[in-house]
């Protein structure tokens, strides 16, 4: 399956770009005193972590790229690293929260 065809499934691929989905915002409330991101009719609750990966998250930025950068900046394995980062990103992707 070419870029494009993986892209158009929603599945996450090296090469993948994530970024916010259109609607979707990453802010801070205030009133929680923690990050989210608001989507329309939706809020998501970011720990350090998560905020981490989706603050990289940019268009530009690729998922090896996203996942080289956290494993060198914690010096963790980057398969482990790899798997923590797909799954938050697959998961907001299915929730129509990210796109690529």
């Amino acid at each position: 399956m070419d870029k494009s065809g993986a892209a158009a499934l929603g599945i996450l691929g090296p090469t993948s770009c994530p970024r916010l989905a259109a609607g979707v915002r990453l802010t801070f409330d205030r009133t929680r005193e923690n990050w989210i991101l608001l989507a329309p009719e939706r809020v998501f609750m970011l720990d350090e972590v998560s905020l981490e990966i989706v603050q990289k998250c940019d268009g530009a930025t690729s998922l090896a790229m996203i996942v080289d950068d956290l494993a060198r900046n914690y010096s963790a394995d980057r398969d482990e690293i790899e798997l923590d980062v797909r799954k938050l990103l697959q998961d907001l992707l299915d929730k129509k929260v990210m796109a690529i």
